[in-house]
């Protein structure tokens, strides 16, 4: 089982505060960090502390961020082998405010933006060779696009989280094979026209739907819409629980495990992610999912 990420690699910089701040307001901080991030970073590094075979596609700054980003990916397992360093652009940064049990978050794409067609056409032999391709809206849609058309001629399975939100061509979510927004994406990508469980049963098995606290949802084939509730957990930041939701996700379907499974082992794995700082540096180990479920997977 081999997986890849194209996406967006940054660093976080990440501080906290009472509450998130209104606008115009001005507010006294807690503590200051940068961490890595990026949420195709997020993704890849949520897959291998899993267990999975994972590599990393996208283009970090030749600058001292690019250097501890491609470092830290490699300390998780993940392969960098066909990260690209550009001299002309600086890695991408994200900057996050966390407070509430909650975030707001600003990307400065930077090297992200060189994640181009030429950069794919430059690494796809290596690309097709793995089972899995996932994606994200981190990197200039086109490029987003482009893959998933490179994918479905070639057959293998992609998983596209399209966030930030941003519109989905439908021959694109048509060729893709998993989709997985949350409920503002959703309404985005689909219009406001139609209602949440309306949405799943005309996509079964392809739509998944992130609702926060209220779980995930997606429609069976057999037309029965599940929603898998949240897993409680002690809440310290909800940095980069979607990102792990959808490495965890996308590790047990190629796996070979049905939705619900799936979707539950994903469900926990996002959850257990919550309860530590950081994007990254929260993701659970195969270990840490398998006890929180009891012993399960």
């Amino acid at each position: 089982m081999k997986l890849a990420v194209v996406g967006s690699i940054n660093i976080d910089q990440t501080v906290t505060a009472q509450r998130i701040p209104r606008k115009g307001e001005t507010l006294p901080g807690g503590e200051l960090r940068y961490v890595p991030g990026g949420k195709g970073a997020n993704q890849a590094v949520a897959m291998a502390r899993l267990g999975a075979e994972t590599a990393m596609f996208g283009c970090v700054g030749a600058d001292e961020n690019g250097r501890k980003m491609i470092d830290n990916l490699k300390a998780n397992g993940v392969n960098t082998d066909y990260i690209r360093v550009v001299e002309d652009a600086p890695t991408g940064i994200a900057i996050i405010t966390v407070g509430e049990n909650d975030n707001t978050i600003i990307v400065v794409a930077g090297a992200n933006g060189r994640v181009d067609r030429a950069y794919v056409d430059s690494i796809k032999d290596a690309l097709l060779g793995y089972d899995m391709v996932v994606l994200q809206h981190e990197i200039p849609l086109d490029t987003v696009h482009y893959i998933v058309q490179l994918c479905a001629e070639h057959h293998i399975p992609t998983v596209l989280n399209p966030a930030p939100a941003a519109e989905v061509p439908m021959d694109i979510i048509e060729k893709v094979t998993y989709l997985t927004p949350n409920e503002h994406e959703a309404g985005l990508i689909f219009g406001a026209d139609k209602t949440t469980e309306e949405l799943l049963r005309t996509y079964p098995e392809k739509l998944v739907i992130t609702q926060g606290s209220r779980g995930v949802s997606t429609c069976l084939r057999s037309g029965e819409v599940l929603t898998v509730p949240a897993r409680p957990a002690q809440v310290v930041d909800t940095t980069g629980a979607g990102d792990t939701l959808n490495g965890a996700f996308s590790v047990r379907i190629a796996a070979g495990d049905g939705m619900k499974a799936a979707l539950q082992y994903a469900n926990t794995a996002a959850s257990l992610s919550t309860e530590k700082f950081g994007a990254q540096s929260g993701m659970p180990t195969a270990e840490e999912v398998k006890r929180a479920m009891g012993g399960v997977q």
